[in-house]
């Protein structure tokens, strides 16, 4: 399905695992790789964040192969990956293993039918210590979920023209 309708780009058929975090596909999904773009939170300035009025001096911008997410902190980055979802699927993402063993939390919300873009990773360390996010490597796992040929959505993502349809890059919020 991916190749078919071109859900996935850049695509591994296989799971890359030799020395990295794994990524491609696996057993019944993706793992999708970071890139080297991220957003870390910070208390520089006192900010309060607030999804209706987000201060971007909330985070400073960081691009590298290794991102240090500070103790009880949280960053924000994209996957490398640029995904177009088919009206008739919905995923979900749960972080990889080898991550939450760490204490270092991916969160994603679905792709919803029709959605496409990069996707914006949220990543919490729960830790008191710092947590090193390996750039280029896996960091999440997508499981996709087909419809039965009657039961497709009624509106996509794409009819309701989302706000965050065909994001590229960290897409910080918005209402």
């Amino acid at each position: 399905m991916a190749r078919e309708h071109g859900m996935i780009e850049p695509f591994e058929e296989t799971q890359v695992r030799q020395g990295v975090v794994s990524f491609g596909v696996s057993s019944y999904g993706y793992d999708m790789r970071v890139s080297r773009d991220f957003r870390i939170f910070t208390n520089l300035y006192s900010s309060v964040v607030d999804p209706k009025a987000f201060d971007e001096r909330s985070f400073v911008e960081f691009e590298g192969d290794i991102c240090i997410v500070p103790p009880n902190s949280f960053a924000l980055a994209r996957s490398i990956e640029y995904f177009r979802i088919p009206r008739n699927v919905l995923t979900i993402c749960v972080g990889k293993s080898t991550y939450a063993r760490c204490g270092i939390i991916t969160n994603v919300t679905p792709f919803e039918p029709e959605w496409e873009g990069n996707v914006t990773l949220e990543i919490s360390n729960t830790t008191p210590l710092p947590a090193k996010i390996y750039a280029e490597e896996g960091i999440a796992q997508v499981l996709f979920f087909e419809a039965d040929d009657d039961d497709v959505c009624e509106t996509s993502y794409a009819d309701r023209k989302g706000k965050y349809q065909a994001q590229r890059g960290v897409t910080l919020p918005t209402v």
